[in-house]
């Protein structure tokens, strides 16, 4: 893909992810997507996420910054919501979580093959305590 084809990938992937759509979600990742410190695979992916929208439904992705090289894709996003579900065994506290996120990807086909950055839900648990 060209540089401006994979911004206009990363801003339906935003898309996707602010819709809560697990099924999109899938459909941008390489169904064995390694991830640095995660477990791999795309049912891996989408279960965080889904467990993540359950805690927080109302949680959104906004994008700071997205830089492309070749196949690689940096972002910088901010993410909140209020927790309102459980989520990672806590219990609804009905506090609004904010986070700053980082993350590189690189691109297969129009999909995510790798994936690395900072752990999202270690920053969303330590807002909660």
């Amino acid at each position: 893909m060209e540089p401006w084809e994979t911004r206009e990938w990363f801003a339906e992937m935003l898309d996707v992810l602010n819709r809560h759509d697990l099924d999109d979600l899938r459909a941008l990742l390489e169904p064995g997507v390694r991830r640095a410190h995660l477990p791999a695979g795309a049912d891996a992916w989408v279960d965080d996420y889904a467990e993540l929208v359950r805690g927080f439904p109302d949680w959104r992705w906004r994008r700071i910054q997205v830089v492309v090289e070749d196949d690689r894709l940096a972002v910088h996003l901010r993410g909140a919501g209020t927790h309102t579900g459980t989520f990672r065994h806590v219990a609804p506290t009905r506090r609004r979580v904010n986070i700053a996120s980082f993350a590189m990807y690189r691109l297969t086909r129009g999909r995510i093959a790798e994936a690395s950055g900072t752990d999202d839900a270690e920053q969303v648990l330590a807002q909660l305590r």
